[in-house]
């Protein structure tokens, strides 16, 4: 069995280079996690503006690399730098692509040139393996901008003996984002024609490049358990429900884990007062902070309620407008940052207006600010109306702020319903997606929060989960390994 396993981590974001969302998270921290287990991991993602502003040094490895595709699209440069343990992270330059203020869109929508981008990006990837001579024995391709380099590699690499034995492993982190694009985008692909059919590409008249990616690719996983079977019903399969469930044999779920480095308030370095579950009493200095720097007008002992979050239908805002009302006329203070759709901007500028003291609305990105909230506040809102894994309910348990959350994806398996009868459970679940269950997991949170017996229980239970990489970690390694032994 191999034990030193050579593994290529291949993702349109990394932390700490380039992020809009979690996927950065994971395919930034994941890779430590494994190379912490003896492996060799590699990381190849494009060279962004975001990325070129970073205090990141990196040197020229390939001055021009060829990326052979049906039309012009010039070389690659490619850079490389070297990460915490001892990771080699490949930065791939192409500015007439990546060079821009964002990542996949401005606020007006995505980029119309998408499609090439990614193409571009993919079919790179090959290239670069062959110029520096590395052959991995895993590439772990991650969400629709990775979803082609699977198909290369079961098609125009299948007879080449570099590629033969490398198992493609790819992972769905939100399956609402697909890489759907016009038709006319597949010639751009270099692949044969016949791959522009419902057994393979083709979607609705479209091209589907994630689709290509769970037909082409050894191994699929989610980053959760509940995930991988919603993902396989028409609620949640966003038609391709059926393809998942033709694959279902080969598709798995595996938790995210997350990086307590960098959220922990026993040496968080953006919080007041350093505190955890033995010494618990710093929670408290943070609260006082948070109610001073956002302006809350409530008082000290009333509990306050916070999102972080991208504002979008996903994540439930919907429904939290619908249920503010309800919310504000409790004993409680609210407090939400973050950024996103516009009319959630214009709605939730109004509920600020409308509780002021109360409701504190920051329509920013404020990574200080966020380290603040997961502090100082005593309830996290998730009520998302889908969640493939969520990272704050996990970040906020380690904090002793209690989720407050939708059954549904990671939230489910990773939140247990507190029972004050066994003393059992980390915060609060609600089944429904509907104003009703809501409010009444707020409002029974709040009687919870009122009893200091049960409430020191629950911030026990909540605060004492470890929610490392290690464990997911091991898992990953379990999975190529098993992959390697049935495919290679």
């Amino acid at each position: 069995m191999i034990k030193k396993l050579k593994i290529l981590f291949v993702s349109p974001e990394a932390t700490p280079y380039a992020k809009t969302g979690g996927l950065a998270d994971v395919a930034g921290t994941l890779p430590m996690a494994l190379a912490s287990l003896g492996h060799d991991v590699r990381i190849v993602l494009p060279l962004y503006q975001a990325v070129k502003r970073g205090e990141f040094i990196y040197q020229e490895l390939i001055p021009r690399l060829s990326v052979p595709l049906p039309w012009d699209a010039g070389p690659a440069t490619v850079f490389t730098l070297q990460a915490p343990e001892d990771i080699r992270v490949y930065l791939l330059q192409n500015d007439r692509y990546y060079d821009r203020e964002y990542l996949y869109s401005t606020p007006q929508g995505d980029y119309p040139d998408n499609a090439q981008r990614f193409i571009f990006f993919c079919r790179a990837v090959p290239e670069l393996l062959k110029a520096i001579d590395f052959q991995p024995h895993v590439i772990h391709c991650h969400d629709w901008q990775t979803a082609l380099i699977p198909v290369y590699l079961k098609t125009i690499f299948r007879q080449d003996p570099f590629f033969r034995h490398i198992l493609s492993f790819y992972t769905i982190h939100n399956l609402a984002y697909q890489g759907i694009f016009p038709a006319e985008n597949f010639s751009l692909t270099g692949l044969p024609s016949e791959l522009f059919s419902i057994q393979g590409l083709e979607y609705w008249g479209n091209i589907n490049l994630m689709k290509g990616g769970i037909l082409f690719s050894d191994i699929i996983s989610t980053v959760s358990s509940k995930y991988s079977q919603e993902i396989r019903t028409p609620e949640y399969g966003y038609g391709l429900e059926g393809v998942l469930q033709d694959r279902s044999k080969d598709l798995y779920g595996i938790i995210n884990g997350v990086d307590y480095d960098e959220w922990n308030p026993a040496r968080d370095r953006f919080i007041v007062a350093n505190y955890d579950r033995r010494r618990i009493s710093g929670k408290k200095k943070c609260k006082d902070d948070l109610i001073a720097i956002s302006g809350l007008k409530i008082n000290k002992n009333s509990p306050i309620l916070a999102m972080i979050s991208r504002l979008a239908d996903q994540k439930g805002f919907d429904l939290l407008t619908q249920a503010m009302d309800q919310i504000m006329v409790l004993d409680v203070g609210f407090v939400l940052l973050g950024t996103g759709e516009e009319r959630y901007h214009t709605l939730f500028q109004a509920i600020g207006r409308r509780f002021p003291g109360k409701a504190i609305i920051k329509l920013e990105f404020n990574n200080a600010l966020a380290h603040k909230i997961e502090a100082g506040a005593d309830f996290f809102l998730m009520p998302s109306r889908y969640e493939p894994c969520g990272l704050n309910q996990i970040y906020s348990m380690k904090y002793g702020t209690i989720p407050i959350a939708r059954a549904t994806g990671g939230l489910d398996d990773t939140v247990e319903d507190f029972d004050p009868v066994t003393g059992r459970g980390t915060g609060f679940k609600f089944a429904q997606y509907a104003v009703e269950p809501l409010v009444t997991k707020i409002r029974e949170a709040i009687s919870i929060y009122q009893d200091k017996k049960l409430w020191r229980k629950l911030l026990a239970n909540t605060m004492a989960q470890d929610f490392s990489w290690k464990n997911s970690a091991k898992r990953y390694q379990e999975l190529y390994l098993e992959g390697l032994e049935r495919f290679s």
